[in-house]
């Protein structure tokens, strides 16, 4: 395998050689930044990518540069609605796929629901893709099949909150939600993972590193500069340094074709590599276990259930 990678490599570094021709992949939100990234390099390898977008005239603007091997399909992951309309369109066509990349996402949003009445990140970000992903799981193939969440250094603003997933009596914080969310992601990873390795799918959580991108449209000047300096005051030695866009996406392109299967699944993955456990909160890598607690994982898998009405 080709490496050692890291916080610097870009899309290009890490799939350089790698041909993707005859693999076909699902990549949510690409109609900006990291999604629209991930498609361009993973087509640019041979991949076929379905990428999925809330507002598909804007993924059109968006990817009208990637000529070849991309199609566009309608995705609001803040109505369940609109995700089942999806998996119903991907499971009519059945056609399998060989990596699902949930890229898509909102963070630090104001207080809100989405359309079916949950918590805006925990909704979107979280429950949006449970149930995308486990309706078209039988499309994701055996024998090597690969599931990427996109989470965020951010799970470790919080813990999920299995009692009160929306707020209804904890008081709502942007940055908490956003880490409830982030967490989810990561055990939604650990929980299908396990459920999955049996048939030779495997499932890995990603965090892309600090990206200048519209995830942040949410996030005032002054809310951006103050984390900034708490990001630089955290770190043991040097200053905090934004990503660009593809070395964000690097990482996601890594962990679904280009790392062993043995070695990222059930797993976090950041900077190109899987990352240690760490609880010390002046360390700005690293996972914390909460996030890798797989009877955590067994329990929100639960929850999720519960709330979207359906079993999987």
């Amino acid at each position: 395998m080709p490496g050692p990678f890291g916080a610097e490599s870009t899309t290009d570094d890490v799939l350089a050689g790698v041909d993707l021709t005859g693999k076909r992949i699902l990549v949510t939100g690409v109609s900006a930044g990291l999604g629209v990234e991930t498609a361009r390099a993973l087509t640019a390898h041979g991949a076929e990518v379905v990428g999925a977008a809330r507002d598909l005239d804007k993924a059109k603007a968006a990817t009208a540069g990637i000529r070849r091997g991309l199609t566009l399909t309608q995705l609001d992951l803040a109505s369940l609605a609109s995700v089942r309309a999806c998996a119903d369109r991907l499971n009519a066509e059945g056609r399998p796929f060989d990596v699902v990349i949930c890229n898509a996402g909102v963070m630090a949003t104001p207080k809100g629901t989405t359309a079916d009445g949950f918590e805006t990140q925990f909704g979107t970000n979280h429950l949006g893709h449970f149930v995308l992903v486990n309706r078209i799981a039988p499309l994701i193939k055996g024998g090597g099949g690969r599931l990427v969440n996109l989470s965020s250094a951010g799970h470790r603003f919080s813990d999920v909150n299995l009692e009160d997933p929306g707020f209804t009596t904890t008081p709502y914080s942007e940055f908490v939600a956003y880490g409830r969310s982030k967490t989810a992601n990561v055990l939604f990873a650990v929980a299908f993972d396990a459920r999955h390795k049996g048939r030779g799918v495997r499932a890995a959580a990603v965090h892309p590193g600090v990206i200048q991108t519209e995830l942040g449209r949410y996030m005032t000047p002054e809310v951006i500069a103050q984390m900034t300096r708490d990001i630089t005051k955290a770190q043991a030695a040097g200053a905090f340094n934004w990503k660009t866009i593809p070395q964000g996406a690097a990482t996601s392109c890594w962990t679904g074709v280009v790392a062993g299967a043995e070695e990222v699944g059930g797993r976090y993955c950041e900077d190109c590599h899987v990352a240690k456990v760490e609880t010390d909160q002046a360390v700005r890598g690293g996972v914390q276990p909460y996030a890798l607690d797989p009877e955590r994982a067994k329990a929100l898998w639960s929850l999720s259930e519960r709330l979207v009405g359906e079993t999987f």
